[in-house]
């Protein structure tokens, strides 16, 4: 699965992944400073049906230790002196320059390969900071981080948050970003041309026979094959452990004692894995749209199938309100507009509607059902959402859903793919085993995805399938994060959110042994910057004052 900040919204063509041929996620806006970063920022990600967004501890990082609590094992923190064989990775100075975007700088910065031997080569991450524009005394660096996994950070950075974020954390802090190891700029996996990708994100995803679900293990087959082929090496190397590892070289390349770090989506388990593993040098750590990093791959992508089956309820019940909703009436409830949305896909599979599209793609069930969980993220796409719907539904004219599809997958006119979606897949099916192994596992679940979402749950399920072909082995297991020994870390979760459900940010919350949990009432996917005054008040309070809010404060 795939969690990310929101997508931008799509005009006319919107924070899991890579995955799942014809299944996306992404992220949430509203007000006019959501709207505003929402056209900002990179597509970071859509929530990749595929594979999970979860890891533990990798090759070469630390160990895991029994916990009092839960069943699972609680990440272990490194030992605080630096080793000697890492100590000239620490000592990096970087060599800043100019990096074609007014107001930020650019550099390389030098991570191992791999931990466990790091004499057996270097990564080579990307890093780029619009320094502190003052007035105020500078506190540091703030790292950001999107989400996805694969979003790219410097993207994100660029275009949005060095730019977006509110002028006093700007004032303030150097805005920083680092495309992890694989992702974008650092070192990216590659596994399909541009073609290849478009047949894949066409392969039927909800097979009705045995034929069908041969050409669906077909593709991820293929998907797999193609990103062992590119990286060998590398894909055996992108964890999230080793990318929060890389993450403490870079501060100590930028010569902070403590890392300052904003992460959304899976930017919280990111973050959430620095503070475990080197809880004395977490600063002010904002982890919003948060993910539960102790559940396995199976529960993990059931659950966020009940977000999106919450996030649509959500959607229905504001359409059948208006006049042009195509899925029903004033008065009708969610269960018979996600019947008509259902059959609608239904439709799909068996006759594609026309597009338009130069490579003569038409709109399958798999693209459709891409576009409507991309307008998921964001309650602000849900015009856009109504009128494609319309399109679609009553004038077989299946372009905009087509939009929403490419806009999630970061598929450009030219009929390029970003490699959001490799690096979506390569760090999930290394951070987790596979929630399935065969095709008969999948079967045997879908009641359970089905009755989490009557419309989304039998795509989602088989998108669960990804990771069973990947030609690495996962080394990361699920395990508790408890951090102890670090300052307060603000735990952010919206209760509608449908890409990291409300119940994962309590629950870690409830793992790390100084959270803070925040609460925003609302729909979408993540909370800050998206037009509550009382969410942007309270982090930027802990980002500038170090004061965090009392436990369990809600903000709507």
């Amino acid at each position: 699965m795939y969690t990310r900040r929101p997508p931008r919204t799509a005009t006319a063509v919107p924070g899991t992944t890579t995955a799942v041929p014809g299944t996306a996620t992404a992220s949430r806006s509203g007000g006019g400073h959501r709207r505003a970063r929402s056209r900002a920022r990179t597509a970071a990600g859509l929530l990749a049906t595929a594979a999970l967004l979860v890891s533990a501890c990798s090759s070469g990082s630390s160990t895991s230790t029994a916990s009092a609590a839960g069943g699972t094992a609680a990440l272990a923190a490194l030992p605080q002196a630096t080793p000697a064989a890492l100590a000239s990775y620490y000592g990096q100075k970087p060599a800043w320059r100019g990096c074609g975007v007014p107001g930020f700088e650019c550099a390389t910065v030098k991570a191992p390969l791999d931990y466990a031997e790091p004499a057996a080569g270097d990564v080579k991450l990307a890093v780029a900071r619009k320094k502190a524009t003052g007035p105020g005394q500078r506190l540091g660096s703030l790292l950001v981080n999107p989400g996805g996994p694969g979003g790219s950070a410097v993207g994100y950075v660029q275009q949005y948050a060095g730019i977006g974020y509110p002028a006093e954390v700007r004032a303030r802090y150097d805005m920083v970003a680092v495309d992890p190891r694989g992702v974008a700029r650092s070192e990216p996996v590659e596994c399909l041309d541009g073609p290849g990708m478009d047949r894949y994100t066409q392969t039927d995803s909800t097979p009705d026979d045995v034929k069908e679900t041969d050409g669906l293990v077909t593709a991820y087959r293929t998907f797999a094959e193609g990103c062992g082929a590119d990286a060998p090496r590398l894909l055996r190397h992108v964890s999230t452990v080793e990318a929060a590892r890389d993450m403490d070289i870079v501060r100590a390349a930028l010569g902070d004692e403590k890392l300052n770090f904003v992460g959304a989506s899976y930017g919280t388990f990111l973050g959430a894995t620095y503070a475990g593993l080197f809880p004395k040098r977490a600063g002010r750590l904002v982890l919003d749209g948060a993910m539960d990093p102790s559940l396995p791959a199976r529960r993990l992508n059931l659950e966020q199938t009940a977000g999106f089956d919450t996030a649509f309820r959500s959607f229905a019940r504001d359409c059948v309100r208006r006049a042009d909703c195509p899925l029903g009436g004033a008065g009708t409830e969610p269960e018979q507009a996600g019947k008509k949305l259902k059959a609608f896909f239904t439709r799909l599979d068996r006759r594609p509607a026309p597009t338009g599209d130069a490579d003569g793609r038409r709109l399958t069930e798999s693209l459709a059902t891409t576009g409507v969980i991309a307008a998921m993220y964001d309650e602000g796409a849900w015009e856009q959402l109504r009128e494609v719907l319309n399109a679609a539904m009553k004038d077989d004219d299946g372009s905009g859903l087509l939009a929403l599809s490419d806009s999630y997958y970061e598929r450009d006119a030219d009929g390029a793919y970003s490699n959001l979606m490799f690096a979506n897949a390569a760090v999930n099916c290394l951070d987790l085993p596979a929630a399935f192994d065969t095709p008969d596992e999948v079967r045997r679940a879908l009641p359970q995805f089905e009755k989490a979402s009557p419309v989304f749950g039998e795509g989602l399920a088989w998108a669960s399938l990804n990771c069973a072909y990947w030609p690495v082995r996962a080394t990361g297991e699920p395990h508790r994060i408890e951090a102890r020994g670090a300052a307060p870390i603000l735990v952010v979760g919206t209760t509608r959110d449908p890409a990291t459900p409300y119940r994962w940010a309590r629950a870690l919350a409830g793992q790390l042994s100084s959270a803070r949990l925040l609460t925003y009432e609302g729909d979408g996917h993540t909370a800050y910057g998206r037009g509550s005054s009382c969410i942007d008040r309270t982090i930027n309070a802990y980002l500038l004052r170090g004061t965090p809010p009392p436990d369990g404060k809600r903000c709507s």
